[in-house]
């Protein structure tokens, strides 16, 4: 009998080992213009991908947009964003958390953006990549589920850097090398069994990640992070595999409106698929956005995809 308690437990300690998390990450969340008018006549932009991001654990995106009724426009920028609270209805159920940390948040000033955190508070959606203040900014995202504590950390690179949050004062987090590693660092310090940079950089509608990207990717790599994951660019740019980590350098628009050119209709919803050792699998399926920014899911597309041991993407079918 003991014998037989000892390899059920053995059996069962190897399984709980074995337990993996499946995480989605998906591009740019632009609510206002088109998606936010159909969201206004009672339409959903999100309910086409609904059953894929139900199939997971935990699902990200980048919130390109403050959601706010307050604040006025940044009259320095040519192109500004602000979303309706109801817009909101349509993440619930469907994203767990948003980053804030892109070039959108600060659109409509300071009040605007601590307005979209109580509301996001209200609507029970997580965020990180911001905050109240400097330290809220550079908080990780902790998810902890499935016996793993991981910590998402998210920063923008592109300007205006106005937004950047200070120590007294809200706003977003900024890309800067050194703040990042120890960010990295301090996540592993506090726990965390995987980190994973989400980034806001790139140049918008460049197709291939630039020299910039590519060296901060292996600066995070080198420093503790288990993949890097980015967007901004309006387009999808590619992945590759650095000391066996995925660099999945942008994934395009995922809800966005305004684009004339199939690369700016085109993004990429990300699965990564994770245990205590890092990134098992991922792969991508491929989003195409129609005139009103919805995006729907292209069974058909050839994307990049990984397991771990490989040494370079390999393109599969999505599924």
């Amino acid at each position: 009998m003991k014998r037989l308690l000892a390899c059920l437990l053995l059996l069962t300690g190897s399984a709980h080992a074995a337990e993996t998390l499946s995480l989605v990450f998906a591009g740019d969340l632009m609510l206002d213009d088109g998606p936010g008018r159909l969201i206004a006549r009672g339409g959903d932009p999100l309910k086409p991908f609904e059953s894929i991001l139900r199939q997971v654990d935990y699902r990200i995106g980048n919130l390109e947009t403050p959601v706010a009724t307050s604040g006025k426009a940044n009259a320095s920028k040519i192109v500004t964003f602000r979303s309706a609270p109801a817009v909101l209805r349509s993440l619930q159920g469907r994203f767990d958390a948003v980053s804030l940390a892109n070039n959108h948040s600060g659109d409509y000033g300071q009040a605007a953006f601590v307005e979209t955190m109580t509301l996001l508070d209200a609507a029970g959606i997580r965020y990180f990549g911001g905050g109240r203040n400097l330290a809220e900014a550079h908080r990780p995202l902790w998810i902890e589920q499935k016996g793993l504590k991981i910590a998402v950390l998210a920063y923008n690179e592109y300007k205006p850097r106005s937004f950047e949050a200070g120590a007294d004062w809200p706003g977003i987090a900024w890309s800067e090398d050194s703040r990042i590693v120890a960010d990295i660092r301090a996540a592993r310090k506090a726990g965390a069994d995987l980190v994973i940079p989400f980034m806001h950089w790139g140049w918008e509608n460049v197709r291939e990640a630039d020299a910039r990207q590519r060296q901060l990717a292996r600066l995070m790599i080198n420093a503790g992070a288990d993949a890097v994951i980015g967007g901004h660019p309006h387009v999808t740019q590619g992945a590759e595999i650095y000391r066996g980590k995925p660099v999945i350098y942008s994934l395009g628009n995922f809800v966005f409106d305004g684009f004339d050119e199939a690369p700016g209709r085109t993004g990429w919803l990300l699965r990564l698929t994770l245990d205590k050792a890092g990134v098992v699998s991922w792969d991508t399926v491929e989003a195409r956005m129609d005139d009103d920014g919805t995006p729907h899911p292209n069974p058909e597309a050839k994307t990049p995809c990984g397991q771990r041991g490989d040494k370079t993407p390999r393109l599969c079918s999505t599924r």
